[in-house]
């Protein structure tokens, strides 16, 4: 077998491996929505999808084909270029960074030396395309769910950059295959547990990053009627909850990188790295949709203080100690 791919070119096998992570991405983010609406249904009482196949497992099968024979409207009056390509952005900024993630040891797309920095641009990039939505649909409604995600991206991306800085002064490197193998090396072999401050404060603003529920303020159902594509429809409104599936998707695999040792198990069995890490994905996800089903969401004035006032400075404290500890230990 490694002979046959020995005699593949290179860039055809980087290609061939790009598109099968990519649709293993995908089926991931369908199914998510699949577990999302059956979690949260148990822990309601009620059924959840049980119609499209055995259990409702086809029901994401069902979502994509519907979504793709729904008619594109595009209302008059918006600017018809930007209102077009902003989903797009969203999607493209918030799927790339899968590229960069390590899946095992000897496997990473995009081995970038500041692969971490460069997941946090894609991250702030992809408020653009929520941005640029609402102001190109000539809505109030969606304009206000705009300018709510340019304030909370501003907020938010400060407290979670400083939050990682503290992994990347304990690992000495921005590339995340080095952070992976410095927790490795570290005495309590994650970063977890030295830094769970830190860690609290990168899955608080990880919620708020990717428009979730307590932080879903830029849609906001009861307030803007889905507040930034409300104007949407059929494969564009279908880009846009794809791009938030995603966002959740590489912010857990960030944060599995960043504090849970990645790959890394507690014990080491050939070919099974990749499994440990979809376990630890997995219990991340699962946060993210157990806070759905369990909290409200914050007003406005509780959110912007919540991350100016309180995961700042402590996301600055935490970096100033493990900066002291780092000097002087």
């Amino acid at each position: 077998m490694s002979d046959i791919i020995a005699q593949i070119p290179y860039p055809l096998l980087v290609f061939i491996v790009a598109f099968i992570l990519l649709n293993l991405t995908l089926l991931h983010v369908a199914y998510l929505t699949y577990a999302e609406r059956k979690i949260i249904a148990r822990m309601q009482q009620r059924l959840g999808p049980n119609r499209v196949g055995p259990r409702g497992l086809l029901q994401p099968i069902a979502d994509v084909l519907k979504l793709l024979q729904k008619e594109d409207i595009i209302p008059n009056n918006v600017d018809k270029s930007v209102f077009k390509i902003a989903p797009l952005i969203s999607l493209v900024c918030a799927g790339t960074g899968v590229s960069l993630i390590p899946l095992w040891e000897k496997f990473v797309l995009s081995n970038l030396n500041v692969g971490l920095l460069f997941i946090l641009a894609l991250s702030s990039l992809s408020a653009y395309g929520v941005i640029l939505s609402g102001w190109a649909s000539n809505s109030r409604y969606a304009l206000l769910g705009g300018l709510r995600s340019s304030a909370q991206v501003i907020s938010y991306e400060i407290a979670m950059s400083l939050a990682l800085l503290s992994v990347v002064l304990m690992a000495g490197s921005f590339n995340l295959q080095d952070i992976v193998k410095a927790q490795v090396a570290s005495p309590f072999k994650v970063y977890l547990i030295p830094q769970v401050v830190a860690f609290f404060v990168f899955m608080v603003c990880a919620l708020a990053e990717t428009n979730r529920v307590p932080f879903d303020l830029p849609e906001a159902e009861t307030e803007l009627v889905a507040g930034y594509f409300v104007e949407y429809s059929g494969i564009r409104f279908a880009l846009f909850y794809l791009a938030e599936y995603f966002g959740m998707v590489v912010m857990s695999a960030l944060a599995v990188t960043c504090f849970l040792g990645g790959y890394a198990g507690p014990f080491e069995v050939p070919g099974l790295p990749f499994i440990w890490f979809l376990l630890k994905l997995y219990v991340l996800l699962f946060f993210y949709i157990w806070v759905r089903a369990t909290l409200p969401r914050y007003r406005y004035d509780q959110l912007m203080g919540l991350g100016w006032k309180v995961l700042i400075p402590l996301a600055l404290a935490n970096l100033f100690v493990t900066a002291f500890l780092k000097l002087y230990l």
